[in-house]
């Protein structure tokens, strides 16, 4: 990892015990995605691990996606450890039970019919690449949107660059209204002016980027669209390159989340040959402001009552729209909203 050359090296740090440490719950109910499309081909069997769970991946007959529990039901085998798709089922290696997409299991060898038991999963969809998964107690009410540019011609591959933190997902979002980091950090001139627009599960914030990079000074639009807690799409447009973000956080287990970013960056219209130095620029500039955030998020530790200075107001108002993903029934998931009147502010003179 790759750090600005005035500060020690994170890595070398002892670890508080106290950055493992969370009033709310570690997975907010919404949709995460878990896998991009590509990487699942019919016949294949993908192990996974998030939320805690053990998972396994895989395409029934009609190339429908489920993502359910990795471990067998019979008798503890993980079936994404020499398990394989048969007919669109899926085999355990152990002793061939099988089962369908919904989890329910299809067959068993040597038994009149099958066992009724079933392996626990998600509901799944799949668009814009990328395969979601949804971990509310109840259905979904609300979907992902399709981002036209994952499948969009005038747009390159995307450079995928997924990444691990000690650190909640709500953190890691919160790091998009955080408006004095994309100074000292991104290298902004000054920290954006932004509102927070919530509309239920989704939220927007609409700004502009500023900052000079490999000499030349950009100014962009920079628009954030925010859908549940594990997805966030930013789209920025200017001169010198028009990109689309894909930013996915998803819990892996109780204490780490992963944070996996897909940059489009769309062609240029005249000279459509200049798409691999725009690319090669991006991954000098970006990637490394990127891990050096991460460095930072692997030690700090959550503060409940922060103190902000008057034009910090992003992060009060990202945690009182963020609260809803927290189910009612858990004892924490109130304790992380911020009243209107009760954060610490700074006073600081003119």
């Amino acid at each position: 990892m790759i750090l600005r050359r005035d500060r020690p090296g994170l890595s070398e740090l002892p670890r508080d015990p106290r950055a493992d440490q969370y009033p709310m719950p570690s997975v907010p109910d919404g949709w995460y995605a878990v896998l991009r499309s590509a990487h699942l081909r019919r016949g294949k069997v993908v192990s996974l691990h998030y939320f805690g769970r053990a998972l396994v991946a895989f395409r029934g007959s009609d190339g429908e996606v489920a993502v359910r529990d990795a471990h067998c039901p019979h008798y503890g085998a993980h079936l994404g450890a020499g398990g394989r798709v048969v007919d669109g089922k899926l085999e355990c290696p152990f002793h061939g039970w099988q089962f369908d997409t919904d989890g329910s299991c299809a067959s068993a060898p040597f038994a009149a019919r099958a066992p009724r038991v079933a392996l626990g999963g998600f509901p799944v969809r799949e668009h814009s690449g990328l395969i979601f998964v949804y971990t509310g107690p109840e259905e979904p009410t609300w979907e992902v949107p399709v981002v036209p540019e994952a499948t969009a011609r005038d747009y390159a591959r995307p450079i995928d660059d997924v990444l691990q933190a000690r650190i909640h997902v709500q953190e890691m979002r919160e790091n998009i209204v955080d408006e004095s980091h994309f100074h000292h950090i991104h290298g902004q001139s000054e920290p954006p002016v932004q509102e927070l627009h919530p509309d239920g599960p989704f939220a927007e914030i609409h700004s502009r980027f500023r900052k000079s990079v490999l000499g030349y000074w950009l100014d962009n639009s920079f628009d954030v669209f925010m859908y549940g807690p594990g997805v966030m799409v930013v789209r920025t447009s200017g001169l010198l390159i028009t990109m689309t973000a894909i930013a996915l956080t998803t819990p892996i287990d109780d204490t780490t989340s992963e944070l996996r970013m897909l940059y489009y960056i769309q062609r240029p219209a005249r000279v459509p040959y200049a798409t691999p130095l725009l690319k090669l620029a991006f991954r000098m500039v970006a990637l490394d402001e990127v891990r050096e955030e991460l460095e930072i998020w692997d030690h700090k530790i959550h503060r409940p009552r922060p103190v902000l200075l008057p034009h910090e107001k992003g992060i009060k108002a990202l945690r009182r729209w963020y609260a809803q993903f927290y189910s009612p029934e858990s004892p924490q998931a109130l304790s992380n909203t911020l009243p209107q009147n009760d954060s610490r502010e700074l006073e600081t003179s003119s």
